[in-house]
């Protein structure tokens, strides 16, 4: 089945919402990364989320260009076609974008799915993230009603934040040395967010409750899941339980399970996973690389062994490892056997 259509996009939404999971949403920089989550997906009949940074876009496009423009629009065009070969729904989303290169990065990719919605094809992305965190709320929240307003001409999904993830990812907003203080989100900045943003359309909530980008030994990060519940209680007391947040989990390497499941019983329906997957790809290569350091380095005069400094042989490796570690992800989401592809 191709990439999700927008109105299959809210769907799946609405299932995790309504069901009590959550999708894995996996940061791809490549065709090997793109095709190791859409077989963790396939193989646990979950559906899910791909998305690509400005980094990652710059990667893709070349070492001569580092266009995250041109990049990120091949990733998603390759997704789109690799998609098909797959019975299960997945989404296109962009991660991270500040506001500072907003106009040069999100701009032209609405522009790029508008016109193919001119010519009848479906959306290029169903979702874009615009991180304004780094603003005032004030200031984060004007610029995320104009990009609310693109993305809703073109049944886009916004995904927003307040607060601040700390840590580094792709040149994300916070920072190692974030004040704790800003690492959470307030339940008067969530009513805000909601009065700000819910007349121009739908949109996802990436409010912050301790979350760090990066992976750090056990207690490092000061998780506080329940932040989440006083927002959600205070917004949907105010405003109807129809207002209840569609919230996005960032800085989520190495939390425990519990920490992951209890965000679930509070409308988290997206989990970002990136720093885990970086590893579990890189991990395969790197034992390939000293089991067979012999052939894929030629030696004091030798040849080598082709067939393990093929590329093909370790990105193998790291396609098969990097699918393991999303499919534990689709376990821990509870997303395990809930693809919707069959129902709309």
């Amino acid at each position: 089945m191709p990439v999700a259509t927008p109105k299959q996009f809210e769907a799946m939404l609405d299932a995790a919402q309504q069901g009590g999971y959550a999708y894995p949403a996996i940061n791809c920089s490549s065709i090997v990364t793109i095709n190791a989550a859409l077989k963790a997906f396939a193989d646990n009949k979950s559906d899910g989320i791909i998305q690509f940074s400005t980094g990652a876009g710059q990667f893709a496009s070349g070492l001569n260009h580092k266009s995250a423009v041109h990049g990120t629009i091949v990733l998603a065009e390759a997704t789109h076609r690799l998609a098909e070969q797959y019975d299960i729904l997945v989404a296109l989303n962009t991660d991270h974008c500040r506001p500072h290169v907003a106009a040069e990065f999100l701009d032209p990719l609405i522009d790029a799915t508008a016109k193919r919605r001119a010519s009848g094809e479906n959306n290029l992305f169903q979702n874009h993230m615009l991180d304004a965190s780094e603003l005032s709320l004030e200031d984060n929240m004007k610029i995320s009603q104009e990009y609310l307003k693109k993305c809703a001409e073109n049944e886009i999904i916004l995904e927003v934040e307040a607060g601040v993830v700390g840590g580094e990812e792709d040149g994300a907003a916070g920072t190692e040395d974030t004040p704790d203080e800003d690492l959470y989100t307030t339940t008067d900045d969530m009513l805000a967010v909601y009065e700000a943003l819910h007349p121009l359309g739908r949109f996802t909530f990436a409010a912050t409750f301790g979350n760090v980008h990066g992976h750090y030994k056990p207690g490092a990060v000061k998780l506080r899941p329940e932040i989440l519940k006083e927002g959600q209680d205070a917004v949907t007391g105010k405003f109807g339980a129809e207002a209840e947040f569609d919230l996005v989990f960032h800085g989520g390497s190495g939390s425990t399970l519990e920490e992951i499941r209890e965000t679930l019983d509070y409308g988290v329906v997206k989990m970002n996973v990136d720093t885990d997957t970086q590893y579990a790809f890189s991990r395969p290569i790197a034992d390939h690389m000293l089991v067979n350091y012999e052939g894929v380095i030629k030696c004091d005069g030798e040849i080598g062994n082709k067939k393990v400094y093929d590329p093909r042989a370790y990105l193998k490796a790291g396609e098969e490892g990097m699918a393991n570690r999303i499919a534990e992800a689709c376990e821990d989401l509870l997303s395990v056997g809930k693809t919707i592809s069959g129902d709309v």
